[in-house]
């Protein structure tokens, strides 16, 4: 069982990350508050955060973790779905694992366990997460399958570059110098597959 000062110290650190997480989300351009800790107006529990740009509003649970999975029990999640629908906000679960950055889950999107709560892994979280950026609406995400489908569309570009041209007069003139060295360049391992499609496009 957790001593008092570890609970303390995992309390001041659960604060540290909600504050960084506004923070951050402030920053990205979104109106965003710390729900209070105590002494609110209301018995329900409040979600950590409430953020919002204008065309999307969000109430957030905020929960991180040096390494081990996340857990959260149902009626925290409850308490952020009754709350978001309410306010008409989208409910999320922002998680940190240390050395990472955030990402957000739909509550819906969690693991449930056989005793009613949620659970978030951290290879979850780097595979099936939203992160920060494309939560922010900086950028969207691209997930390793989309990757590999654009490598394997480099490849295809590279490999039509280098199909001999006609002149259009019956000679085959080959592919061009630059585009040999490229190609050169690619199979020595200097560039990498997309640096090389660039330059052959």
């Amino acid at each position: 069982m957790p001593t008092c000062e570890q609970m303390s110290n995992s309390n001041a650190k659960g604060d540290r990350r909600e504050r960084e997480l506004v923070n951050a989300l402030d920053e990205a351009g979104f109106a965003v508050m710390r729900a209070p800790s105590s002494g609110s107006a209301t018995e329900r529990e409040l979600p950590d955060a409430l953020a919002g740009d204008g065309e999307q509003f969000y109430a957030i649970e905020v929960k991180s973790s040096a390494g081990p999975p996340i857990y959260l029990d149902g009626e925290e999640i409850e308490a952020l779905l009754y709350f978001a629908q309410n306010f008409g906000a989208k409910p999320r679960v922002g998680v940190r694992f240390d050395q990472e950055e955030w990402y957000f889950f739909h509550p819906g999107d969690l693991h449930v366990t056989d005793g009613g709560n949620y659970r978030v892994k951290k290879e979850e979280a780097l595979a099936d997460g939203t992160d920060f950026a494309e939560f922010a609406g900086v950028s969207e995400r691209q997930t390793l399958a989309q990757a590999a489908r654009q490598g394997s569309r480099a490849e295809e570009g590279l490999a039509e570059s280098a199909e001999p041209t006609n002149s259009g007069d019956g000679r085959d003139d080959g592919p061009s110098q630059s585009t040999l060295d490229v190609l050169a360049a690619f199979e020595r391992g200097d560039l990498e597959l997309e640096e090389a499609a660039e330059m052959v496009e």
